[in-house]
């Protein structure tokens, strides 16, 4: 099977290399061609365009930064779905709408192709340590195809949500809406705790190995303690998309979510001060503004 990944950025790069590694070949395209270098010094092709790269493979992976851009590359004339080999399946790790998992999935069953949604959850450093976790949705016998692969991009495991295509990103939209709601509570509680006096670094240590001892907490809290926020693993930027996009979710699944709006507003904040390309971890900034 002649394998393809595209989207080579801070995520993209460390699983296309878990990738290469196992697989040993593997076609690479980048919107920005420089991005390919650490690939194609470890034996990846690097295609000019996705059509190219497409014509080539059997399995294509994606993972671009949103909606728009998983557009781009999918759509005829020149995207995936125009010229990836019949009974070829485009896999997509991106983060965006169900609708547009959905929409795409029938591109791509017209064309004699499969959609899976395959949404990851981990940052840079979890893809360097092969500790992912896969989302997967889509067809039954497309999801079964592409697990062992999914596996290699430095998957702990797959978790699987059925053939209804758009199911993966549901998922993958609730669970990024409770780790933005866990930084920000984080952040104003460490806040609280500052301005009161206490010894924040006692405190962290009790609720990390107590209550709260689970990686979303001692990662994120340990972050939020060091005030460091940069070089950005995620950047806030595309933390306000995700927000935005559970948000589209809610209003499309007729639910209100009034503590999504008020990250919504936190990060807003954030970006009219200038912070869209730090992590987004720095959404307590937004709790400096008076």
């Amino acid at each position: 099977m002649q394998i393809g990944f595209i989207g080579l950025g801070n995520l993209g790069t460390p699983i296309a290399l878990n990738l290469l590694e196992r697989t040993g070949q593997l076609f690479v395209y980048n919107r920005t061609a420089s991005r390919t270098g650490p690939l194609q010094a470890n034996g990846a092709v690097a295609c000019e365009s996705v059509a190219q790269l497409a014509g080539r493979c059997d399995l294509v992976f994606s993972m671009v930064a949103d909606d728009a851009a998983l557009n781009h590359i999918s759509l005829p004339p020149d995207g995936i779905a125009a010229h990836l080999r019949p009974g070829g399946i485009h896999v997509s790790m991106s983060t965006v709408l169900p609708a547009t998992a959905s929409r795409l999935a029938g591109i791509h069953e017209a064309a004699g192709q499969h959609y899976v949604a395959a949404p990851v959850m981990g940052r840079p450093e979890a893809a360097a340590a092969k500790k992912l976790l896969f989302l997967a949705s889509g067809p039954a016998a497309a999801v079964a195809t592409v697990k062992p692969y999914l596996l290699q991009c430095g998957a702990l495991g797959v978790w699987e949500f059925g053939e209804e295509v758009g199911a993966a990103n549901v998922a993958k939209l609730c669970n990024n809406y409770l780790i933005a709601s866990a930084i920000e509570s984080m952040a104003e509680a460490l806040r609280l705790a500052r301005k009161s006096g206490l010894d924040t670094q006692q405190w962290m240590n009790m609720i990390t190995q107590t209550l709260f001892n689970a990686p979303v907490y001692i990662n994120y809290g340990n972050l939020l303690m060091k005030e460091v926020y940069e070089p950005a693993s995620f950047y806030l930027r595309l933390g306000l998309k995700d927000v935005n996009l559970v948000l589209e979710q809610a209003s499309t699944a007729g639910t209100p979510m009034p503590v999504a709006e008020q990250l919504k507003r936190q990060l807003d904040t954030c970006m009219a001060m200038g912070l869209g390309e730090q992590d987004w971890t720095a959404i307590a900034r937004a709790l400096d503004r008076p």
